[in-house]
C-alpha cells in the first residue's frame, strides 16, 4: 500500500504541475521545456507502475530526486553569493554518477533479471498486467537502446552546458588578468544631462504643463 501510495502521489503532483504553468504564468519561451520535464517524468513513474517494475522505479526516482537537491541547494546558494560555485561542482559529479548508475540498474533488470523471472504470464492478480512483453528478446532490446540513447542525449546536453560554463569563467577570467590602461588614457565621464519634465507617449512635457521650449529673453 505505501508503495502504491507512493506512486499514486508522484503522478498526482506532475498531473498537477500541467496547470500550474499557467497559474504561475511562465513565460512561452518556457513552457515547452516545462512541458518536456513533466511529460518525461509522467512517462517513466507510469510505465514503472504499470509494468510492475515498482522496484526499479524507486531507486531511480531516488537517484533523480537526489541529483536535483544537489542542484536546487546550489541555486540557492549562488542566489546568496554569486561567486560560490562549489555546490554546482558537487551537482555535476552527482548528476554523472547517476546517470551511471541508472544505466547500468537498467542493463541489469531489463537485459539480465527480467528474462530469469519465472512468472512472466499475464496475472492480474499479483499485478502482472504487462510484464509479459519482456519476454519477447526484440522488445527488451528496443527498450534497452531507448535508454542508452535517453542517457546519452542527457549526457550531452549535460557536457555541452558544462563546456560553455567552463568557456565562459575562463573568459571571465582572462579579461581580469589583462593589464589596465595607463592613467593618460582614461577618459574623464561626462555628466549626462537631463531633461527637465518628464515623458509622456516619447513626447518631452514640462513639470507644470507648460511648453518646455526656452523662452527668447529681451534685449535690455
Amino acid at each position: 500500500f505505501q508503495v502504491k501510495f507512493f506512486y499514486l502521489f508522484q503522478l498526482a503532483y506532475w498531473l498537477h504541475a500541467l496547470p500550474e504553468l499557467y497559474f504561475q504564468k511562465v513565460r512561452k519561451e518556457e513552457i515547452p521545456r516545462q512541458l518536456r520535464c513533466i511529460a518525461l517524468y509522467l512517462a517513466h513513474i507510469a510505465g514503472a507502475y504499470l509494468l510492475n517494475l515498482t522496484r526499479l522505479g524507486l531507486i531511480l526516482l531516488l537517484l533523480q530526486y537526489l541529483a536535483e537537491f544537489f542542484f536546487h541547494m546550489a541555486r540557492l546558494v549562488c542566489f546568496t553569493d554569486e561567486n560560490n560555485e562549489k555546490l554546482f561542482n558537487v551537482w555535476a559529479v552527482v548528476f554523472v554518477i547517476t546517470r551511471l548508475f541508472t544505466l547500468t540498474l537498467y542493463i541489469l533488470v531489463i537485459g539480465f533479471g527480467l528474462p530469469r523471472v519465472e512468472n512472466q504470464a499475464l496475472d492480474p492478480d499479483r499485478g502482472n498486467f504487462f510484464s509479459f512483453l519482456f519476454n519477447n528478446i526484440l522488445f527488451r532490446m528496443s527498450v534497452l537502446l531507448l535508454v542508452c540513447l535517453f542517457q546519452a542525449s542527457v549526457m550531452w546536453r549535460f557536457i555541452h552546458f558544462q563546456l560553455r560554463r567552463w568557456r565562459e569563467y575562463w573568459t571571465e577570467q582572462s579579461s581580469r588578468k589583462r593589464p589596465a590602461a595607463g592613467p593618460g588614457t582614461k577618459q574623464q565621464a561626462r555628466p549626462l544631462k537631463r531633461d527637465s519634465g518628464y515623458h509622456e507617449n516619447g513626447v518631452l512635457k514640462a513639470e507644470n504643463g507648460t511648453s518646455p521650449r526656452t523662452k527668447k529673453l529681451k534685449a535690455p
